[in-house]
């Protein structure tokens, strides 16, 4: 059963799943909490899974951006003061990882460990150029066209031998989702990821984390993750060779032992 957190009058919807100690599901742009599934499956077996709807997606408030990182970290701790948490382990996949980076670093007290998964410390101007452009593609493209171009982006080579119907299948639901996620929302995610800049502050980071990358990532490339990895001390850095920037999906079986194994120890 959902529930919202009140964040200076925007409603975050964040649901609780298993029990044990809080584990803080944070995800990326353009998703919600659902997209956890396939990892929720095995992480409720441990903890209090805590899986919220960021702002500009799903059942949370879509206002209308820019967005940006630390607003978002603020939103989550409203979750985490809604549903009785006061310190939690966090994991975040791509702009849930750089939210999940400003919460170590503005609520270090509320932070137990991380998990930083196909995630930056810092866009280049390549990178923010892609996100310019998936804005103004999403605008004059079908749903299902955009879904294929974003599995082209995040999905590596390999997946697309065994993964078709799998794939055309996520095209599909994209065609028929009657409540999308509104351009207000889905710009004001991405403009807190091309704003995102903590590379100077990552050494304030001093709690256990996990760096999860793959190698044919060429949304958001190991080049990023390295960045994280030399800018926190006793990080460890964990690399999926076929994958790419869905390596969680893509690996689903190790991603989830690895990540359930690390929070479990940390």
């Amino acid at each position: 059963m959902g529930q919202f957190a009140d964040s200076n009058g925007t409603k975050i919807y964040y649901q609780i799943r298993g029990s044990g100690e809080p584990l803080v599901l944070i995800m990326g742009f353009g998703a919600d909490g659902d997209v956890w599934e396939k990892h929720v499956s095995i992480y409720e077996q441990h903890f209090k899974c805590i899986v919220l709807d960021n702002r500009g997606v799903g059942k949370s408030d879509q206002p209308k951006g820019p967005y940006t990182t630390v607003m978002m970290a603020t939103d989550t701790v409203a979750v985490m003061d809604h549903a009785g948490v006061s310190k939690a382990r966090v994991a975040g996949i791509s702009m849930g990882g750089a939210i999940a980076q400003e919460l170590a670093l503005n609520f270090p007290d509320r932070i137990q460990s991380l998990a930083l998964i196909s995630t930056w410390p810092v866009f280049n101007n390549y990178a923010k150029t892609v996100y310019q452009n998936l804005k103004k593609l999403r605008v004059t493209s079908s749903p299902e066209d955009f879904m294929e171009l974003l599995q082209l982006w995040i999905f590596a080579p390999p997946y697309y031998e065994e993964g078709m119907a799998d794939l055309r299948e996520g095209q599909e639901g994209a065609r028929d989702n009657d409540s999308p996620q509104t351009q207000s929302g889905f710009e004001g995610q991405l403009d807190a990821c091309m704003h995102h800049d903590a590379v100077s502050r990552l050494g304030e980071i001093k709690i256990p984390t996990l760096i999860t990358i793959g190698e044919m990532d060429i949304f958001t490339p190991p080049a990023f993750s390295k960045m994280l990895h030399d800018g926190i001390a006793n990080s460890e850095y964990v690399s999926f060779p076929t994958g790419g920037h869905v390596h969680h999906w893509e690996d689903l079986e190790r991603f989830n032992k690895i990540t359930t194994d690390f929070f479990l120890n940390n």
